[in-house]
């Protein structure tokens, strides 16, 4: 038996995978595009908790995408949601102007990415078989 093909879709999520788990490092090399509230510690680490949380499952997501696609879609569309949300925070406090070329334009693109990734994908895979 042969595994289906999902395109370029393992390794985009290998890829966005890495980013969420060392989000951690550009938090640390460019704190006004990536941290909110610097005076709650307690918050960014449960972000980056989460992200880093998110990426593990993400990378054994790329093993097998098609068994995992309600995971990939939640990412997609918590993606696209988080940026919304952040940008107009952005645009209400001048202070968090900086995201918006920072998290909130690496979020957009994630989702944007990964679900041309995972349509694409998933078309060149053919149709999934579900056992009963």
């Amino acid at each position: 038996m042969t595994t289906p093909s999902h395109g370029a879709l393992p390794l985009v999520l290998r890829i966005v995978a890495v980013l969420f788990i060392t989000v951690y490092a550009l938090t640390v090399v460019w704190p006004s595009g990536w941290v909110w509230h610097p005076e709650n510690s307690a918050y960014l680490q449960m972000i980056l908790g989460i992200y880093a949380t998110l990426g593990v499952f993400l990378w054994r997501a790329a093993a097998n995408p098609a068994e995992h696609l309600s995971l990939i879609w939640f990412t997609v569309w918590s993606s696209f949601v988080h940026a919304a949300i952040m940008a107009v925070h952005s645009f209400t406090d001048a202070g968090e102007m900086g995201h918006l070329p920072g998290d909130v334009a690496a979020l957009f693109l994630i989702g944007a990415v990964l679900a041309f990734a995972t349509r694409k994908g998933m078309a060149s895979a053919g149709p999934v078989s579900r056992a009963a």
